[in-house]
């Protein structure tokens, strides 16, 4: 079993995927969606808000009028569109939100503590979780079906609800509960990168008992990778792989090793 999940940033492919993924079995994709969510966002005047925690964490503030613009672009339009495109190249793929099934999810939390102009503050009245229950049996009846899950948040609340995750810590989570072998995580940057404005900085390996230490290099959205990487292999995963998107053949290079690879 192998997870592979693609990001959801301008520049990342899913055209470059869809040739590796005809000659895969035994797959589960998990995808982003925060570049349409921010087109979306701009047209609907409903700007996108994003809080950075006290460890450096950026996020998505979700009020429940972001989560609703959120469900139109993740599960409406990414979500549609990649499943249409895979159907179309002969992957029996199936669309799934978090929520159809109860595949994901978690505790919606109370407050959140961000930093913003130097200063500690609490917000309340964000929709947000981590998922900490998967529908592996729901996933499973699927691929013993032949169906190719394709999944993306939102997830639903442990008590009622639909609560914004985030994708690369979701998919660690499928692939620990699924016990995959492999973890493939593809975005718009090459893996970690020791300068983030230089690719050929490239960190080609990380000894799992490694990874705190190399989370200084990560910036921005990588953050929450290395996170999940970290979360993927403490979950049992044996190999966590960061890679482009923007390649041919993006999965089979970094499955030959491509990228950044925790094992």
């Amino acid at each position: 079993m192998m997870v592979v999940k693609i990001g959801g940033a301008v520049g990342t492919g899913f055209e470059n995927l869809v040739e590796d993924l005809k000659d895969m079995d035994d797959l589960i994709l998990v995808h982003g969606g925060s570049h349409e969510m921010n087109i979306l966002s701009e047209r609907l005047d409903n700007p996108p808000r994003f809080v950075t925690s006290p460890s450096g964490h950026v996020s998505r503030f979700t009020d429940r009028d972001t989560l609703e613009n959120l469900m139109m672009a993740y599960s409406g339009k990414v979500n549609k569109t990649m499943v249409e495109t895979m159907r179309l190249n002969g992957i029996n793929a199936l669309g799934l939100t978090g929520m159809d099934g109860g595949l994901l999810k978690g505790k919606k939390k109370d407050t959140i503590r961000i930093v913003e102009n130097g200063k500690k503050k609490v917000l309340r009245g964000d929709n947000t979780g981590r998922v900490d229950h998967v529908n592996t049996g729901l996933l499973r009846l699927l691929a013993d079906n032949g169906y190719v899950p394709v999944i993306t948040i939102p997830i639903e609340a442990t008590v009622g609800g639909a609560l914004n995750a985030d994708a690369d810590r979701a998919a660690a989570a499928v692939a620990s509960a699924m016990e995959a072998d492999t973890l493939v995580i593809l975005s718009n940057v090459p893996g970690l990168l020791r300068d983030m404005n230089d690719p050929d900085s490239l960190i080609p390996t990380i000894p799992k008992n490694h990874i705190e230490e190399h989370m200084e290099f990560a910036q921005g959205r990588m953050k929450k990778k290395v996170l999940g990487a970290r979360e993927a292999i403490d979950g049992g995963v044996a190999r966590v792989i960061l890679a482009s998107a923007n390649v041919d053949r993006p999965l089979s290079r970094a499955l030959k090793g491509e990228g950044t690879v925790i094992s």
